[in-house]
């Protein structure tokens, strides 16, 4: 259905949130983007501050609204956010009571491992998670024991906790509305993926009331209209909701069972459709909802990897390697191997499949010989070896032959990173023309929320190739460089149970 008017999907990431306008063809009208500031005061770990983030997004949304038309009319706001980073704020101001800890934050290992020892089991059961670090549920129990009288005010309903979703949408909404989605609720590991509501038994576990919790809705529905005294003027109904790997899940247009999709950010995330139905991984794969639409969950298999262009931003910013992310493909391409060097960038552990907390980054195979650019082709090789061993593991887990990958995020303008991809991968990679698909799911959501498509497959029709990467590697290089990756990984595994007291 065409549409006289423009959707903005706001995609509230890790280090920087980006709008896209859509314009009633489905192609981008306008864009804004607002660079994120992350705080580490301690090792291990990553906090921002919520206040400051609210006012980048407005600055992003201010940037796209200012490439329009003076009477250009938003039909609908779809949002997307970083998933599992939290935080708790005072129902009564609106006041941010913590910071908003990071999905990358570690402070709360010992504590994960202590509950994945006690209900681990039981809880992954529920939740499709096992216990750890990355979800909100202990990044709330640290933040609630933070707060003068927390629990006590948490009870009398004095109090709200939400990931950045809910408290964006507060903010957006002038403090009407509290409320997430399935997707959402899923990455804090307190949502019971059977039932589809908040697991009171291990809210009990961790002794978190279920007052300061956000309502869970659809992730298409019109959740509430904007305050225009607290945006921009507008009052506009925020019609999309939801996390924003399965944002970009959704704006690559991955509606069929066995589709996948991988996003290069400041992580590395595969997603894959699995339909109706949750599917367990033996393999150490997440099982998430991707959306909810009608009141219908859609499950998704989920491979998060934590470094992957965090460890370029490392080579930039602490190893002074490069200049620009823009210079690794040009250093890439001036050698014709990584001379032996391979790279695990585990900087706070790894993440699916092995969910090591005490691996550590390492760097292999380094001589008199070495030279930075192979340091530098090490580490984009290494973004390609996480997702091969995520990606094995969701064909064995899932039965689902794939045939080809879809990439996006913006790392998928390095050529060298997606060629490489392909050929470890040994399947196509196809990049599309719109590479910012959380943005891009967000809007469609919030279209879909006000009912301008009738069907997914209207949306479906919307997507174009910009390129697609064909594997070229032989059999025999594919294998020796995985097997030589899968060495360094062993070695990097455990490494702080090894350190001295």
């Amino acid at each position: 259905m065409e549409h006289k008017g423009y959707f903005m999907g706001i995609d509230a990431g890790t280090t920087g949130t980006t709008v896209l306008i859509m314009d009633e063809k489905w192609d981008v009208a306008a864009k804004g983007y607002q660079k994120h500031i992350m705080n580490s005061p301690k090792l291990g770990w990553m906090e921002q501050d919520a206040n400051v983030l609210w006012e980048d997004l407005l600055c992003a949304v201010k940037k796209a609204l200012s490439q329009l038309p003076l009477n250009a009319r938003i039909l609908g706001i779809g949002l997307d956010h970083q998933g599992e980073s939290c935080l708790i704020w005072e129902k009564s101001t609106g006041n941010p009571l913590s910071q908003a800890i990071n999905w990358q934050d570690r402070r709360t290992v010992s504590a994960s491992e202590e509950l994945a020892e006690k209900y681990g089991e039981e809880i992954q059961k529920r939740t499709g998670f096992f216990p750890d670090s990355y979800f909100s549920a202990e990044k709330f129990v640290w933040e609630l024991n933070q707060i003068p009288n927390g629990h006590q005010r948490a009870e009398k309903g004095e109090l709200c906790a939400g990931t950045l979703g809910s408290w964006f949408l507060w903010k957006m909404t002038g403090g009407k509305i509290h409320m997430t989605d399935p997707s959402t609720a899923s990455r804090t590991m307190l949502y019971n993926i059977h039932t589809g509501l908040w697991d009171d038994e291990i809210l009990e576990m961790l002794s978190l009331p279920r007052k300061m919790l956000p309502q869970i809705g659809s992730s298409a529905k019109r959740f509430g209209m904007t305050e225009p005294q607290c945006f921009l003027g507008l009052q506009v109904p925020v019609s999309g909701l939801i996390v924003d790997q399965q944002a970009a899940l959704f704006g690559q247009c991955c509606f069929h069972t066995g589709m996948i999709k991988t996003t290069y950010g400041t992580g590395c995330f595969l997603l894959m459709n699995t339909g109706q139905t949750p599917i367990k991984s033996p393999g150490g794969l997440l099982t998430t909802v991707a959306w909810n639409l009608g009141g219908k969950d859609t499950f998704a298999l989920d491979g998060g990897i934590y470094t992957a262009g965090a460890a370029i931003n490392w080579l930039h910013e602490k190893m002074g390697m490069i200049e620009s992310f823009e210079q690794t493909q040009q250093m890439a391409e001036s050698i014709q191997n990584n001379g032996g060097i391979y790279f695990v960038p585990a900087f706070v552990g790894l993440a699916a499949p092995h969910w090591d907390n005490c691996a550590r980054g390492t760097i292999f195979g380094i001589n008199s010989m070495t030279k930075k650019e192979q340091i530098v082709r090490a580490t984009l090789e290494s973004i390609a070896y996480q997702v091969s061993d995520n990606l094995d593991v969701m064909i064995r887990d899932s039965g689902f032959p794939i045939q080809v990958m879809r990439a996006d995020g913006g790392m998928t303008v390095n050529s060298f990173l997606m060629q490489f991809q392909a050929d470890i991968l040994n399947i196509p990679v196809d990049v599309p023309v719109i590479s910012e698909t959380s943005s891009l799911g967000a809007a469609y959501l919030a279209a879909f929320g006000e009912g301008w498509f009738s069907s997914l497959s209207e949306i479906e029709s919307n997507w174009k190739l910009q390129c697609r990467y064909e594997p070229k590697m032989s059999e025999d290089e594919r294998q020796t460089l995985l097997y030589n990756w899968h060495r360094a990984v062993e070695r990097s595994l455990g490494w702080l149970q090894k350190e001295k007291p």
